[in-house]
């Protein structure tokens, strides 16, 4: 069991009946089997709206997701939601943040199923009818509650049958009750509200209900005063709070987030983003990765630095991935070939793992092309003078073939001249220059090329050419096969993960945490 040293308390649209549970949490925590003592946190500022919202209140929503923000921005190690009508919406609220949010729903259903598991069977429904062998749970909540049909999702037909008082001439005892001009939210604990919450339970007792259950939390401020009911009436209150101090919710399920340090350039990362999209096998939206980019173009040039005549992007780019990694992503990719020189000096001080382009390249040629023994590299000055790729294929005994001093240069010019690829060019005197590296290095003797600065693919989008002497030249472009690699990654394949997969493994974790933080 996990036990949480601090909880965010979340009061939604219940403020006036969260101190109740504030107070039974406290005494909860006390008890025997509850953990650790916690600090209690409580949200700066309270829903200003209607005191009965709907549960499609966008106002609404967005005030309960932003407490919820500021409560993980603030370290909290659960979030506590003692309101109803916020877990109308609960999965939207857990599919965004990171931080296990105390349901009060799975408390309720849990506590009914193990209390009350020979409630009697069949009997009428709300509608009249009868379904035999479910246990009938009688439901005090909100119209908007009902309507959400928030209760049936959590009693399930065929195990319960969820009742609720009948309002035979269209006058809701319990949202008046609670939400009337003199109901418990106005501070009335006695006379009106009661009769009505009594009426309503003598309906529900009427149907023929096994227990009844409150759903506004509100209900458990006036428990004491209801007297004596003909079935069990739970308190929902707490139930909560023990639940709560028990700490026995778990972390929420969450997709996987691909962080992308971006702006290096910004043409290379929108391509690389499209190849992930097209390498996603995804039916609909839903279907596809959540990427999360850092877009900088301002990061120093890469190739300057390492040729001595620019400033250090390790700052700037361990910056990128260190905003990506506190904004929850599992794994980050640099489309950038050349700003891999400066991986090692990145990755140590990191939490995430960085998926290594040059390696999964390297691994791509050596399983896609058993017998190539040497392979044509299409890369910026800088990185072949820092030699990463150069390493990384001679360590997969594949030897590296570059242009001849004046093919780079006009390499260099497809790249970065004023008509290059950096410049917005994808046609004309880039294309020519880039021609023209192919060609030597074809002239050479290769058979695979390697594109290996991400503006290439923009130039060269065909994965084979044809030379004028008639061979064929394989074009491999890196930014595809990390691509493949990240969509690879986030399916779950197993051997995508870890250090083999090009993956490098932080310092200040073991391979099997690496691997979990995909999800």
């Amino acid at each position: 069991m996990k036990r949480f040293r601090s909880l965010g308390v979340a009061t939604g649209a219940a403020q006036f009946a969260s101190a109740d549970i504030l107070g039974r949490i406290s005494t909860a925590s006390r008890r025997p089997g509850a953990a650790r003592p916690f600090d209690l946190i409580l949200e700066p500022r309270s829903w200003p709206g209607p005191a009965a919202p709907d549960a499609t209140d966008a106002r609404f929503k967005i005030h309960v997701l932003d407490t919820m923000r500021a409560f993980e921005k603030r370290g909290v190690d659960a979030i506590v939601l003692p309101c109803f009508l916020s877990h109308t919406f609960i999965d939207e609220l857990t599919t965004n943040v990171t931080v296990p949010v105390a349901n009060i729903m799975t408390a309720l259903s849990e506590h009914v199923r193990c209390t009350y598991p020979s409630a009697r069977r069949g009997g009428a429904r709300r509608d009249g009818a009868r379904r035999d062998g479910a246990r009938r749970i009688g439901v005090l909540t909100s119209a908007a509650i009902r309507a959400n049909g928030l209760f049936e999702r959590y009693f399930e037909a065929g195990q319960f049958d969820v009742c609720y008082p009948r309002n035979d001439t269209d006058f809701d005892c319990v949202t008046s009750a609670v939400f009337g001009t003199e109901g418990i939210r106005a501070g009335r604990l006695h006379g009106r509200p009661v009769e009505l919450l009594r009426t309503a339970c003598a309906d529900l007792v009427a149907q023929g209900v096994d227990v009844i259950v409150p759903g506004l939390v509100e209900i458990g401020l006036v428990l004491r005063a209801l007297g004596r009911i003909e079935v069990p009436l739970v308190d929902s209150n707490e139930v909560y709070a023990r639940y709560v101090a028990a700490a026995q919710y778990t972390q929420p399920q969450r997709a996987f987030r691909l962080g992308v340090v971006g702006g290096i350039g910004p043409a290379a990362t929108v391509d690389f983003m499209g190849k992930v999209v097209r390498n996603t096998p995804a039916a609909r939206d839903q279907d596809h990765i959540r990427i999360m980019v850092e877009q900088n173009p301002q990061i120093p040039d890469r190739t300057a630095a390492l040729l001595g005549r620019g400033d250090d992007p390790t700052l700037a780019l361990y910056a990128a991935c260190k905003t990506l990694e506190e904004g929850g992503a599992d794994l980050i990719a640099i489309p950038c070939n050349t700003a891999h020189a400066f991986v090692e000096r990145l990755q140590p001080a990191l939490r995430v793992p960085i998926v290594n382009m040059l390696t999964c390249t390297a691994d791509y040629l050596r399983e896609t092309f058993p017998g190539l023994r040497e392979v044509g590299v299409l890369a910026t000055s800088g990185t072949l003078a820092s030699r990463v790729y150069e390493q990384v294929l001679d360590a997969r005994g594949l030897a590296q073939i570059a242009p001849s001093a004046a093919a780079q240069a006009r390499l260099m010019n497809a790249i970065y001249g004023p008509r290059g690829a950096k410049a917005g060019h994808t046609s004309g005197e880039c294309c020519d220059d880039l021609a023209a590296a192919v060609d030597d290095l074809v002239a050479q003797g290769v058979q695979v090329i390697v594109l290996a600065c991400t503006e290439l693919p923009l130039l060269l989008r065909e994965p084979v050419l044809a030379s004028p002497g008639g061979r064929v030249v394989r074009l491999v472009d890196p930014t595809d096969v990390l691509a493949r690699r990240c969509v690879a990654y986030a399916l779950g394949d197993s051997a995508a993960r870890g250090t083999q997969a090009g993956c490098a493994t932080p310092d200040a974790a073991r391979p099997s945490q690496v691997q979990s933080a995909a999800g």
